[in-house]
């Protein structure tokens, strides 16, 4: 199995151009990477390529601009940067043995020479390999008489030099931060002069540390939002094949309906049809068995009327003229006495409602198929539950009651920091090479609000001891200053370095940053404004979201202390007892009503959009810049993500 994935990585690691290992590789705009002789040798065959003044990719054709054209064509592909993932792979490669000595293992002098030597040492500044021979010359040339040279083994755990492309003796130890490009201590002077901000790549550690283990993390964030998508969407997609089947079910399911319903009709027509034609073939039958009746009468009348005027008796002709005249015999309709109250049919026929079926049939509904399409405006999509953090840890005397909740990244790594008034604490709850860590600082009274004032610092309120609390999350949590303010504050906002926003009872302050009050918000047209204002935050445009359960409303302020604008509605829309509010950037104001456990969304002008989730327990809510959502509850908190 092992020697299977070292052929693989092998492969990985082979230039589709001389089907090799790589040798210095370098990786076009196009992201192929190939050897950088290679590349060279290819430009040559491409006389289009001098001509454009770009580097055809052999691989797919796209083509790579040159940053400095002017000079030579043998030296483009020297402008072209080094692939430092695959070299490293290289390395590591050949410090375990699995790259052949045809590799960078081998000595490259030796190699030039058309001969394959192992090496003995590896030069990090030359970024070659050496035979025992060869590393005789090389410390005695004035050119590499100083450089330090190590085992084979171990070059990959030496720093890396990179070759100025433009001066290729130096090595690049500057970054210019104007120009946004490295530099060697030639460019320095030649091409950086005017720069003000030209550092050494070494200071600039700490600092990329930082920006990369951000970049780390958002990453991480962004693969865990794209497989929780792939996980719902292929969710809906099997729930759409059960859906539709169903769905096809019920169509045909209410057409039989119909079908049945037409069919009932149709019959109903046919019994009809059928009781009426019985009823006219009777009557019709019945008159001609009357008819025959009478024919016959008719027949034997004018029989014996005959033989009386062939006889040659008057007697005969007598005895028939008086039964005649006598009305013995009556010639006239025979009446069927068993229909004689029943109507006689004269005729059946059908003339078909085309018209009026043809309507019918048109306005027909059978149903209606409704989709449901995503709002890209400010509604928000739906939410996904992404993790679920306890909030109780080991050495909680009582049980957990969090209150307020913010999320802060440190070194890389996601840390909540809640607070809990029933056991008088500050929480960081975090997770670490996969193992789930905590950190509690305890304080005098229960806390309340909390709110980050800087990358890794956190302030928090005490309102019975009247205090406002500064704490370093490292992602641990360290005391760093308490300040005593003139009010007890239940919530904090920081609006600047040097001001925040606390709520107190019956106000909204405006304080520096050592707690002193600048101005202070009770009323508006002379009414009281505000009563509880336990929770709030600060909007992408400077102004204070102040959310108050007893006053039951939302009041936006400036930093300045006026009202924009004021959410208290009443009816079916009031608020029972708003908590915690959040902002979600450009798509408005999430906000907790808790004693109806919902969290809504308002826009940023304070008007309702709707109802975006319900949970029970709900206290605050925390959206962080990264588009997640955290839920706190007495107990714990959930991180949502929009799916």
């Amino acid at each position: 199995m092992a020697t299977s994935q070292n052929e693989k990585v092998r492969e990985f690691l082979t230039c589709v151009i001389c089907q090799e290992l790589y040798t210095d590789p370098c990786t076009l705009r196009c992201d192929h990477t190939f050897c950088r002789k290679c590349v060279t040798k290819y430009i040559q065959t491409r006389p289009d390529a001098e001509k454009s003044k770009t580097i055809p990719c052999a691989f797919c054709r796209q083509d790579t601009k040159v940053p400095h054209p002017s000079r030579p064509v043998e030296e483009w592909a020297g402008q072209i940067k080094p692939s430092i993932i695959i070299q490293g792979l290289i390395d590591t490669l050949g410090a375990e043995g699995d790259v052949p000595e045809t590799s960078s293992t081998c000595c490259r002098i030796c190699q030039q020479l058309g001969e394959t030597t192992p090496g003995a040492l590896w030069c990090p500044e030359c970024e070659v390999a050496l035979c025992d021979r060869c590393v005789k010359t090389h410390r005695v040339s004035p050119m590499s008489q100083n450089h330090d040279l190590c085992d084979l083994p171990s070059r990959s755990k030496g720093k890396r030099r990179v070759k100025c492309t433009e001066h290729k003796s130096n090595n690049v130890e500057f970054h210019c931060k104007d120009c946004q490009k490295p530099a060697c201590q030639t460019c320095c002077i030649i091409h950086h002069r005017a720069c003000k901000t030209v550092v050494t790549i070494e200071s600039m550690k700490p600092e990329m540390e930082t920006v990369l283990l951000e970049k780390r993390f958002v990453m991480g964030k962004r693969l865990k939002v794209r497989s929780k998508k792939v996980e719902v969407k292929n969710e809906k997609l099997q729930n759409s094949s059960r859906i539709t089947e169903l769905t096809v079910q019920n169509i045909k399911s209410i057409c039989q309906t119909a079908i049945n319903k037409i069919k009932e009709k149709e019959t109903q027509l046919l019994d009809e049809l059928n009781h009426i034609t019985q009823t006219y073939a009777g009557q019709l039958r019945s008159g001609v068995k009357l008819d025959m009746i009478e024919i016959q009468m008719c027949r034997q009348h004018c029989e014996f009327i005959d033989q009386a005027l062939v006889s040659d008796c008057e007697m005969d002709l007598y005895d028939a003229y008086q039964t005649w005249e006598s009305g013995a015999v009556e010639l006239g309709d025979v009446r069927d006495t068993d229909t004689a109250d029943t109507p006689r049919i004269d005729d059946v026929r059908f003339t078909p409602d085309t018209d009026n079926a043809q309507h019918i049939l048109d306005d027909l509904q059978l149903g209606k198929i409704d989709v449901t399409y995503q709002d890209e405006g400010t509604c928000l999509p739906s939410l996904g539950l992404v993790d679920v953090t306890d909030g109780r840890i080991v050495g909680d005397k009582k049980e957990t009651g969090l209150r307020d909740v913010t999320v802060l990244v440190v070194d890389g790594i996601q840390t909540v920091v809640v607070t809990d008034m029933e056991n008088e604490c500050v929480k960081s709850l975090y997770t670490r090479n996969s193992l789930i860590c905590h950190s509690k600082l305890t304080l005098v009274d229960s806390p309340r609000g909390v709110t980050q004032l800087k990358e890794n610092q956190v302030m928090v309120a005490v309102p019975q001891s009247r205090q406002i609390v500064t704490v370093e999350v490292t992602p641990d949590l360290v005391l760093l200053s308490i300040i005593t303010t003139s009010k007890g504050y239940f919530s904090l906002a920081v609006l600047s370095p040097s001001s925040l926003a606390a709520g107190g009872k019956n106000c909204v302050d405006i304080l520096n940053i050592a707690g002193h009050v600048l101005r202070s918000v009770t009323t508006h047209n002379n009414e009281k404004l505000f009563s509880s204002p336990f929770y709030m935050c600060v909007n992408n445009k400077g102004n204070i979201l102040v959310s108050d359960s007893r006053k039951r409303s939302v009041t936006c302020l400036t930093s300045e202390g006026d009202v924009v604008w004021r959410y208290a509605p009443t009816g079916d829309r009031a608020l029972s007892y708003p908590y915690g509010i959040s902002t979600t950037g450009t798509r408005g104001i999430l906000l907790v009503d808790m004693i109806t456990n919902k969290v809504m969304q308002l826009t940023e002008s304070g008007e309702y959009v709707r109802d975006v989730l319900i949970s029970k327990d709900i206290c605050d809510i925390f959206c962080d810049k990264y588009g997640f959502l955290f839920l706190c509850t007495n107990t714990e908190v959930k991180e949502y993500m929009l799916v």
